[in-house]
């Protein structure tokens, strides 16, 4: 069994879509408050950490996520090592297992992934604009404006 390691942050990357939407990649911006002397709160040093996805997940990731978005991620740290130069050089990276909005700083609207082997059921039409996260054209436009007015009002 290995341990997770939960983050929070902002997505600091565009979501870098590899391997024919099997991989996806992206850069996790971790900025605390640190509260001063005189009682102030700024910003402290931001740690980056780069985020892999695979699979379904790196799929979702990719129609889901977009820079700047707050989020929480569950996965496994890893090191990646290589040699550039003749000089060895490591960072590390997040696999997720796990990645989501965080709901502390904004709304969602979830949507189940709609499987392309699946059929609709009996006498039911499926919509012909339905896009790769399961939505509508009109339930994205409804998507995006209440994340407008939600933005508006925060």
């Amino acid at each position: 069994m290995e341990a997770l390691v939960q983050m929070t942050g902002h997505v600091g990357t565009e979501v870098d879509i590899r391997g024919n939407g099997s991989v996806t990649a992206f850069r996790l911006a971790c900025t605390p408050r640190v509260r001063g002397k005189g009682g102030e709160y700024s910003d402290g040093n931001t740690t980056w950490i780069d985020v892999t996805c695979f699979r379904s997940l790196a799929a979702h990731v990719a129609a889901s996520v977009r820079k700047g978005d707050p989020v929480i991620v569950i996965g496994k740290l890893r090191t990646s090592v290589w040699t550039k130069d003749g000089q060895t050089r490591e960072r590390l990276v997040l696999e997720a297992e796990t990645v989501g909005h965080d709901l502390s700083r904004g709304t969602a609207i979830f949507r189940k992934s709609v499987r392309a082997t699946s059929e609709p059921a009996d006498g039911e039409e499926p919509p012909d604009d339905i896009d790769q996260a399961g939505l509508t054209a009109e339930e994205r436009r409804a998507q995006a404006e209440e994340a407008e007015q939600s933005a508006r009002a925060a």
